[in-house]
């Protein structure tokens, strides 16, 4: 019988409800799938994240079989595999001679193009299908950033929560009486530690035969790539993706909301959810995510600011950046408002660091292919925007190595938090911070050699010299922008000469490939 339509299934995409299987009918449909080293090369992927999408995508692939669905499916290492996207679908069409095709909206602009192309090459019709995973279509986002001159994430957090009501009371009003209660996410921890508040460490799911097939697959093909493969337990299906969530809800949700900022030497957990992946895979619907947090506050297990403080990140924050993404693609992956030039730093790829707090964030983020959104923000993150990175490579490297990353999330919040390459697109102010945050924030700077009080000499530390030197080289920018003013004014504070010997400083650092230097000359790592 003659295909009618050729679903196409793209890596973050695998939604058994996915509209693109709106109508899937099994005697003349078929799904396509196809594993390609372009999505892994395109930028120098980590071996965790390859193995997060393949994992997921096999998984996804039986359970549409075991639906009786045909699925045209290209593994990895298949003869004749050509490992692009483009060459492997006109090879499907070819052989299956489709009469059209089907999928939902890429997440990623590239891509998206990509098979537009090729459906207009092939000479076929191409049907593209809003994205239901979200609460919010791009349509919706569009209306609600038309007329306004400037977009901020909370008034569009409280805009989608009206029009959900997800955490409201009777009146309609916000629980509690506040929409955000972020300054009760601010906790750090005291001496004792995370173990003093009683954390639990998260329930880990053990790779099955599918699972460890990728793992040695991966290990063999991109041996070159950064990132280790001996601790995966990432959740690949559905089934485990909602594990994860229960045991989030019922064990770390309820500590979340204090310590959600804070960092602790040798723990990459911590009070976090580990569902970013499974989510952005489509694994995990967030309405159900929201709904568990929601009933867990109304049930009396979690305190409102814990409930309310993990809700945001996903009917906020997650919602708000894929927005922004496509609001303002493709021009927005070249923006770059405060002229960064520098090289992104060896270091990011290997973790050789003599700062800790860099080494620890790094090293877990090469082994897990995870690190928590302060350490992105404000310890990789911080390092890159204060050091001057250019934020393409940023971007590239952070699109890399974490396994949550797709596009549409990834860049405006690498690109546009972090860095501040949109001149004030996603966040109002640059977020720089000396050494002293990430003290007053972690242990790091306990086991670390350098002093974050310091600005200059050689025990200074790398973050407070190039924070002066951040805001000496930005000062007329930053003195426009009324969130930066006090900390510019800080600035003329500084003696001439010592804000000559940190310029100085500054640039030995970026002299010695972003690393501080020692009395000795170069870093001995």
């Amino acid at each position: 019988m003659p295909v009618r339509a050729l679903v196409v299934v793209l890596g973050d995409q695998l939604d058994a409800e996915s509209s693109a299987l709106d109508g899937f009918d099994p005697q003349r449909d078929v799904i396509w799938m196809a594993e390609v080293a372009e999505e892994s090369e395109h930028v120098w992927t980590s071996k965790p994240r390859i193995a997060v999408f393949l994992a997921a995508m096999r998984h996804f692939r039986d359970a549409q079989k075991t639906l009786g669905r045909r699925v045209n499916y290209t593994e990895l290492d298949a003869a004749g595999n050509t490992q692009t996207l483009a060459a492997e679908l006109a090879r499907a069409v070819a052989e299956l001679k489709p009469e059209r095709l089907i999928m939902t909206e890429a997440g990623e602009w590239r891509v998206q193009a990509m098979i537009t192309a090729a459906a207009k090459t092939a000479k076929l019709p191409l049907e593209v299908r809003d994205d239901r995973h979200f609460f919010q279509t791009r349509a919706d986002f569009a209306a609600h950033a038309a007329g306004r001159k400037m977009l901020r994430m909370e008034f569009f957090y409280r805009e989608v929560r009206r029009k959900h009501r997800v955490l409201l009371d009777e009146k309609g009003e916000p629980e509690g009486g506040e929409w955000n209660y972020d300054h009760d996410n601010r906790g750090s921890f005291k001496k004792g530690g995370p173990k003093a508040e009683k954390l639990h460490a998260p329930a880990l799911t053990k790779p099955d035969a599918i699972t460890r097939a990728v793992l040695v697959l991966v290990a063999q093909r991109f041996a070159s790539h950064p990132g280790e493969l001996k601790e995966f337990a990432w959740p690949v299906t559905p089934e485990d993706a909602r594990a994860t969530l229960r045991d989030f809800i019922a064990e770390r949700l309820p500590n979340f909301g204090q310590f959600q900022d804070a960092m602790w030497t040798d723990e990459p957990w911590l009070f976090h959810s580990r569902i970013s992946a499974a989510l952005n895979l489509k694994l995990l619907n967030p309405r159900e995510v929201v709904a568990a947090a929601e009933q867990a506050y109304r049930e009396g297990k979690v305190h409102l600011a814990s409930a309310e403080g993990f809700i945001r990140q996903i009917l906020g924050w997650r919602e708000y950046v894929r927005g922004i993404y496509w609001h303002h693609m493709p021009r927005y992956l070249a923006l770059n408002a405060l002229g960064a030039k520098e090289p992104l730093p060896e270091f990011y790829w290997t973790g050789k660091c003599e700062m800790n707090c860099l080494r620890q964030s790094i090293g877990q983020t090469l082994e897990h292919g995870y690190a928590h959104h302060i350490q992105r923000l404000m310890v990789t993150g911080l390092y890159a925007l204060l050091l001057g990175i250019e934020p393409q490579q940023v971007h590239a490297w952070y699109l890399a190595v974490y396994v949550d990353a797709v596009e549409w999330v990834e860049l405006p919040n690498t690109l546009g938090m972090s860095q501040y390459g949109d001149g004030g697109i996603m966040a109002s102010k640059p977020y720089a911070a000396t050494g002293k945050y990430i003290d007053r924030m972690s242990n790091y700077c306990a086991g670390c050699r350098f002093d974050p009080a310091k600005s200059v000499g050689e025990d200074a530390c790398p973050f407070t010299t190039l924070y002066w030197d951040f805001l000496r080289r930005h000062e007329t920018l930053l003195a426009k922008n009324q969130r930066m003013a006090l900390q510019v004014k800080n600035l003329a504070r500084l003696k001439p000469e010592d804000l000559a010997a940190i310029q100085a400083r500054a640039g030995e650092i970026k002299k010695n490939g972003g690393a501080p230097m020692t009395a000795g000359g170069l870093l001995a790592l």
